[in-house]
């Protein structure tokens, strides 16, 4: 099922992921997964957002992704060390990147190593339910 729980997010890449505010309050937004590598998510977001001043504060997020009533829950922690090659290459990959900033150097890119993993199918009888530790 851990293969059919990263298939899904490579093909759902619209996901909701959550943070600390700095409010210490919990943050839910509509993000884009721009790559996945093995147990590795790429996000980018500019250096204004509110979100890249939350996850300097506290890396921490969760993330969910869902088709139907297929739904994937993740764990993991952020980290802002993305290689020169990645960032750029993500940015050329994507249109909309390309149209709200001038260089992939104007973005702010940042990874989340899943540590923890929960899928969920509710067309299976019973409903599946698995976790993964990575």
């Amino acid at each position: 099922m851990k293969e059919k729980a990263l298939e899904l997010l490579n093909v759902n890449a619209d996901i909701a992921i959550a943070t600390v505010g700095l409010d210490n309050k919990p943050k839910l937004r509509v993000f884009q997964i721009m790559r996945i590598s093995d147990n590795t998510l790429y996000f980018a977001t500019g250096s204004e957002k509110e979100i890249y001043q939350q996850l300097k504060n506290n890396p921490y997020v969760e993330i969910l992704a869902m088709d139907g009533n297929i739904f994937v829950r993740l764990a993991g922690k952020a980290e802002f060390n993305v290689p020169d090659e990645v960032r750029s290459s993500i940015y050329d990959d994507n249109e909309i990147l390309q149209r709200l900033y001038l260089n992939y150097s104007d973005l702010e890119y940042f990874s989340v190593d899943v540590d923890k993993m929960e899928y969920y199918n509710l067309d299976t009888q019973p409903p599946t339910q698995e976790t993964y530790e990575l």
